[in-house]
């Protein structure tokens, strides 16, 4: 009767059954409209990447201008649209825009991204929309045909592109004296050796070889500090054998991209620090190029006063000793490999900042004087630690004498007691 009063009462007041009842709504009916289109759509051709952009980008009924929209790193501009447009479209090839490619096991990957920065209209300092990022990507399948004509390759060499995408990493290692690992601990001993091994790993680049161009020494990671010392020199001369030293380069090479030299360990004299830095120089050339007075890695050797190097001809490190090298002219004409790489190199640095140089850093190197050597900082001869603790022993002996007089003394006072005349009353 309740049930049926509700109904009667609904009736009345809405005009209607349909009004009164409870009706199913599929929420993709409410919610996604299906006439409606996404506001970015994209079509992924053969060699051209076509982008449509709704002008009301958010859904909200504002639209937005085509000149807040690029596309890609490289901020490229959209095609001119006329104002009773209501999209906005892009035109670009594959490869334009800054977009990157990734090689997959199972396709070729072509990503970008969408901008819309919007800037105040006029004299306006206000926004009423926002800025929004949209990534782009197009995948086209390595192992099928994706249409029926010849298909033209839109990408650059395999070999190319690795060049592009690997960079040079460079190092500079302390190493234990059989080379086999990098040293634990930095400290040494006056006299002793150190191990440096410098290495470049080359990735998918063609081979090259490592050289020492220049070396300094000094008290703080800064290699322009002073005092300095100066290791290597000359573009490749290793000028610290020549002071009281067997430093040198290891001959032969264990590979074409890691070059080992030893220096023996000092200290600077007039400084009361006990660490020291070594800034080094590092540099590549293809492997197959001969080395040049510009390209080497020279020794003196002491038994014979003469300069070697670790490869090519001697007369390479006879500029060691003038404290002059290069080559005079650059005349010799480089080989096709040399300027194939030349220019490889000079392309990678403009586009992906890729360098053949680079200077490394280690340090500190902390060194600790002997017992045993006379006049090393910090050091105590075995006489002068004999007088000092017969000095120390006459002051103590001293001391307990005094406080042994001291107590005798007081001793003697407490046992003779002063005896004072008694009044005798009358």
């Amino acid at each position: 009767m309740g049930l049926s009063y509700g109904i009667f009462i609904c009736f009345l007041l809405l005009g209607g059954m349909e009004l009164c009842c409870p009706q199913t709504i599929w929420p993709t009916e409410t919610y996604y409209p299906l006439t409606s289109r996404p506001p970015v759509m994209v079509d992924c051709l053969e060699s051209q990447l076509v982008v449509t952009v709704s002008k009301d980008l958010f859904g909200t009924g504002k639209l937005i201008r085509p000149a807040d929209l690029t596309l890609g790193p490289e901020n490229c501009e959209p095609l001119v649209s006329m104002d009773t447009d209501d999209v906005v479209r892009f035109e670009v090839g594959l490869h334009e825009c800054g977009s990157r490619v990734q090689v997959t096991d199972n396709a070729l990957v072509y990503s970008t991204f969408l901008i819309h920065s919007p800037r105040p209209a006029g004299n306006l300092s206000i926004l009423r929309t926002n800025r929004a990022e949209v990534p782009i990507e197009c995948h086209y399948p390595r192992h099928s045909n994706v249409s029926s004509q010849a298909i033209l390759p839109t990408w650059v060499p395999f070999r190319t592109t690795m060049l592009f995408e690997e960079k040079l990493v460079f190092s500079l290692r302390l190493m234990e004296e059989d080379w086999g690992s990098e040293k634990q601990s930095p400290t040494f001993q006056l006299g002793d050796i150190a191990h440096l091994q410098a290495e470049v790993h080359t990735g998918s680049h063609m081979p090259l070889r490592l050289f020492v161009d220049h070396c300094v020494a000094t008290l703080t990671p800064d290699r322009n500090a002073f005092p300095h010392h100066k290791i290597v020199d000359f573009h490749g001369c290793l000028v610290d054998g020549l002071y009281n030293a067997s430093s040198a380069f290891k001959a032969p090479r264990p590979r074409p991209e890691t070059l080992q030299f030893t220096v023996d360990v000092f200290h600077f004299a007039k400084d009361s620090r006990n660490t020291i830095y070594i800034t080094c120089h590092l540099k590549v050339t293809p492997a197959d190029r001969v080395p040049d007075q510009l390209n080497k890695a020279c020794s003196f050797i002491k038994s014979t006063k003469r300069w070697y190097p670790v490869e090519g001809s001697a007369g390479i490190c006879r500029c060691c000793n003038k404290g002059s090298c290069g080559l005079p002219g650059r005349s010799r004409r480089l080989s096709h490999l040399e300027r194939g790489w030349r220019k490889s190199v000079s392309h990678t640095r403009n586009r992906r900042h890729v360098t053949e140089e680079a200077e490394i850093t280690v340090g500190p190197l902390i060194f600790l004087g002997k017992a045993s050597d006379h006049g090393i900082e910090g050091s105590t001869s075995p006489h002068t630690s004999v007088m000092l603790g017969l000095g120390l022993a006459t002051v103590v002996s001293l001391t307990l004498a005094t406080i042994v007089l001291v107590l005798a003394k007081r001793h003697r006072t407490a046992s003779h007691p002063v005896i004072c005349p008694a009044s005798v009353s009358q």
